[in-house]
């Protein structure tokens, strides 16, 4: 697992934070709340499922005052939709004592444990594009589809995957091998940030590649690992 934590034996919780990105005059990255929410919404959402867990509940908490709460639901609520995915209750909180120069917002999920895949001989592959601040908004078409990433593990085209955000593709793969001096090489930059993890490591069975290639048709890339 990446940023997810197992508790009372068959939950996960996972995590994502946005600041600097939204409404605000001050903010770094000027996008709608909506955005703002849908793209943390959307890598906790990843990352429960590299647990192999499901969403039951969500945290939202809001630093972006109270005109923002409502705008910050309804990107939640565009992910679930894209994801075709049934919306759990979301509870939390919004600073009001304070107002602060920039947004700021987080979004955590409770997810429930399913069984997982059975182990099999596995490619690697990345699917998406690093892309990081504006270059998200005006590449969209080249990120991650999380729909495709659910069918595909639904039907057992992909057995494992592994969000990728700002530390890359390359450090990731480390990471998630527990290898710090393995080396990669893809068609994408392996070192660029890919932000609210527009990129995703898929693990495919050796025996569905070509069937794996036709399903996501662009933006996947052979991941070659290299000791």
């Amino acid at each position: 697992m990446r940023n997810a934590i197992k508790i009372e034996g068959n939950l996960v919780i996972t995590t994502d934070n946005s600041g600097g990105i939204g409404e605000k005059k001050a903010d770094v990255v000027a996008v709608p709340d909506r955005l703002t929410a849908y793209y943390a919404a959307r890598v906790a959402l990843l990352e429960l499922w590299t647990a192999h867990a499901k969403p039951i509940a969500i945290l939202l908490q809001n630093f972006s005052g109270e005109t923002s709460w409502s705008s910050y639901v309804q990107g939640i609520e565009d992910l679930f939709q894209e994801a075709e995915l049934e919306m759990p209750e979301i509870t939390g909180s919004t600073e009001t004592n304070m107002v602060l120069l920039q947004s700021a917002v987080a979004v955590t999920m409770i997810g429930k444990c399913e069984d997982p895949l059975p182990v099999q001989d596995v490619t690697w592959f990345t699917y998406g594009r690093p892309l990081v601040g504006d270059e998200v908004k005006m590449h969209s078409s080249e990120i991650a589809a999380v729909l495709k990433v659910k069918q595909a593990l639904a039907e057992g085209i992909v057995s494992r995957i592994w969000p990728v955000g700002s530390a890359g593709i390359l450090q990731e793969t480390r990471r998630m091998l527990g290898r710090e001096n393995l080396q990669v090489v893809t068609r994408v930059d392996a070192e660029k940030s890919a932000g609210p993890s527009t990129v995703i490591l898929l693990a495919v069975p050796r025996g569905r590649i070509e069937e794996a290639e036709r399903f996501f048709e662009s933006g996947f890339y052979a991941l070659e690992i290299i000791d």
